[in-house]
């Protein structure tokens, strides 16, 4: 595993640490599913997979106003000199995979 690589795995553990702490809206769930850093470490692609995706909006303008809260929880925990400016992206896997179910159950029928 590479530098980069653990540094992504770090990150993402941290913030869905963080993010469990802070409740964003009532009866959402929010998981952070994948961290991509640049190779010099300035941003960060965080995906976020939210239920119900149909609040996915609102989630993300909520992460993106509540980001400095969140960085100050992590960069209390990691030893780096300085965290990259988070990027928050809606990760639609989950959506993509159940319209794939749906197909696959309608051409087994």
């Amino acid at each position: 595993m590479s530098k980069l690589e653990k540094i992504n795995s770090i990150l993402q553990q941290e913030l869905a640490n963080a993010l469990n702490k802070q409740t964003l809206i009532e009866g959402v769930l929010v998981t952070i599913s994948y961290v991509e850093c640049s190779p010099d470490l300035k941003q960060a692609k965080v995906g976020v997979s939210v239920l119900p995706d149909n609040l996915a909006g609102t989630v993300l303008k909520k992460l993106k106003a509540t980001t400095h809260i969140l960085v100050a929880n992590v960069k209390g925990r990691l030893k780096l000199r300085r965290l990259p400016r988070f990027i928050w992206e809606f990760d639609n896997s989950e959506r993509e995979a159940r319209k794939i179910e749906q197909l696959i159950k309608k051409t087994a029928l």
